[in-house]
């Protein structure tokens, strides 16, 4: 049973494990861009890695250094493999198109609500370049 998610970022197929992240989360201060690990001593996944996952985020904590730190990210091989949103995040989608200006390879990044989300922590997931998430 695939999943049709709105393509906010277009990026190449995908296949890898959720990470579905419980809480909102600030990139700022929140995940360090050099390993990818989740620093926010608040958050409920403190010390797990988004790099090379299907990030699923709930909800993002602005700042505007959002796009700083996933361009850092991107540039470190670091970045997940692909976002999935609930809400378009302006400020934290501005790293991924000045990474894709600069040349390096993006993550595609989705719109999918919150609720389904949750369903798909912890599975492998297939992305197509068309939206379709697919677990495997």
């Amino acid at each position: 049973m695939g999943l049709n998610a709105e393509i906010l970022i277009p990026g190449p197929a995908v296949t890898a494990t959720c990470l579905a992240l419980t809480a909102p989360i600030s990139f700022w201060g929140g995940v360090d861009p050099r390993t990818g690990a989740i620093i926010d001593a608040r958050h409920p996944q403190r010390g797990q890695s988004i790099a090379g996952c299907v990030l699923a985020l709930p909800g993002t904590i602005g700042s505007s250094s959002a796009s700083a730190v996933l361009l850092e990210l991107v540039h470190a091989g670091r970045a997940p493999a692909a976002i999935l949103m609930h809400e378009p995040d302006a400020i934290l989608l501005l790293g991924l198109i000045v990474a894709r200006e600069m040349g390096w390879a993006v993550p595609q990044a989705l719109k999918v609500p919150a609720d389904k989300q949750r369903g798909l922590d912890g599975r492998r997931l297939r992305l197509t370049g068309d939206g379709t998430i697919t677990p495997e």
